[in-house]
């Protein structure tokens, strides 16, 4: 058994503020290992909103567990008996719910863990709030990356990564100039298939793509390793958290999911950022930065380290990562468009109506057909859900 604080984390001072946070999400994956942070920091931190999907049940222990006053679910009849069993608390529904817990005055952190474009309306919410943005959820910078920056920018709001490569990399690039750096670079795990070739993975199944190799996550995140459509997303990503030109973000298969990321500097020096793959770390790090406690997580111990290797990814078997590229370069709505036909791909193999090739046939096939036009939060709604309704057709 791990071991586990019982009073204030090493290293913590007594005048350190406490963080109060809204988790957006907080029954998922990253929403339960935050959680599992916060009950490491032992008072750093206290969590004064939670929403999710429709696990009333989950929330409703996650509330009472951490005292929490503000609750969300996004399905209303689930939120409805919500407030019936919880009458204490108040109780928010739907997108405007999330909108309302985003801008709590209490609150000082939005952690953003949600799936989907659902995500990008409290996000912008959460920033002319002036609250800082403890970033999970892919699509917020793939579908409506420009304009969550420019917010960002224009209201002063820090936006810390919590995927683990963007996390390495905001740790990498920190206390340096941007004119400094040459290249971004990701690591990919490769997922489970990165030595299949085209035959073998023609035949793969869901329970076969499930099976990481070194992550926990959820279906899609899962799903998305396996097509290697992470990294495409992770792309488009970088290239608005850090202002650096798509062409400059470089991808690597590095299989031990040990070093997260790296940044290549103009005199030729790379700095990676290392660790055991537990998404705990990089949470804690967006929570409390730029502060770092010890709460005991696991340590990377080098010597018991597997040999580290890297190889180029193969974008013939993995077309996912062209298709990012390519919808950065066509801009405006294109990425939205890649990133809903996606999850509605991933969705329909999840339930065997699709062969594991066919996901990024049918993104191939919905972008295709799709003119990009200017990308206000309005026109990527609409175009996540024409992506979507494609991606059903195809």
């Amino acid at each position: 058994m791990e071991a586990r604080p019982t009073s204030a984390p090493s290293g913590s001072h007594p005048d350190w503020p406490t963080r109060r946070i809204v988790i957006l999400g907080s029954t998922g994956s990253i929403g339960t290992q935050t959680l599992d942070v916060v009950r490491r920091l032992a008072g750093r931190v206290e969590v004064v909103g939670i929403a999710a999907h429709r696990n009333a049940d989950m929330l409703l222990a996650q509330a009472e567990e951490f005292d929490v006053p503000h609750v969300c679910l996004a399905e209303p009849e689930a939120a409805h008996g919500l407030a019936s069993a919880s009458p204490a608390r108040m109780v928010y529904v739907g997108q405007d719910g999330m909108n309302q817990l985003a801008e709590l005055p209490e609150a000082d952190t939005v952690v953003v863990a949600v799936a989907g474009a659902i995500g990008i309306a409290p996000t912008h919410a959460a920033i002319r709030s002036g609250k800082r943005i403890a970033l999970a959820s892919k699509e917020v910078l793939v579908a409506a990356g420009e304009s969550t920056m420019q917010m960002a920018r224009s209201h002063g709001v820090d936006i810390v990564p919590i995927d683990s490569e963007h996390s390495a990399l905001f740790q990498c690039i920190h206390g340096n100039p941007s004119a400094h750096i040459e290249s971004l670079i990701l690591t990919a795990s490769g997922g489970p298939f990165r030595d299949f070739d085209l035959e073998q993975m023609r035949a793969v199944g869901p329970d076969d793509a499930l099976r990481h190799p070194t992550w926990n996550m959820g279906g899609l995140v899962t799903i998305n390793s396996a097509t290697l459509m992470n990294k495409g997303l992770e792309v488009i990503e970088a290239r608005w958290l850090f202002d650096v030109p798509s062409d400059r973000i470089e991808v690597i298969i590095h299989p031990q999911s040990i070093v997260h990321s790296l940044v290549r500097f103009r005199d030729g020096s790379v700095l990676a950022q290392m660790g055991l793959p537990d998404m705990r770390l990089p949470i804690q790090y967006a929570l409390l930065y730029p502060d770092r406690i010890d709460t005991a997580l696991p340590r990377l111990e080098l010597s018991a380290c597997a040999p580290l290797t890297f190889a180029e990814p193969d974008t013939q078997r993995f077309p996912a990562l062209r298709l990012a590229r390519d919808a950065i370069a066509a801009g405006g709505t294109m990425p939205a468009v890649m990133n809903g036909a996606n999850e509605v791909a991933v969705a329909r193999f999840l339930e065997r109506d699709l062969p594991f090739l066919g996901i990024m046939k049918t993104v191939e096939a919905v972008m295709s057909r799709h003119s990009p036009v200017e990308p206000s939060l309005p026109n990527v709604m609409a175009a996540d859900s024409w992506a979507r309704e494609q991606a059903r057709r195809s």
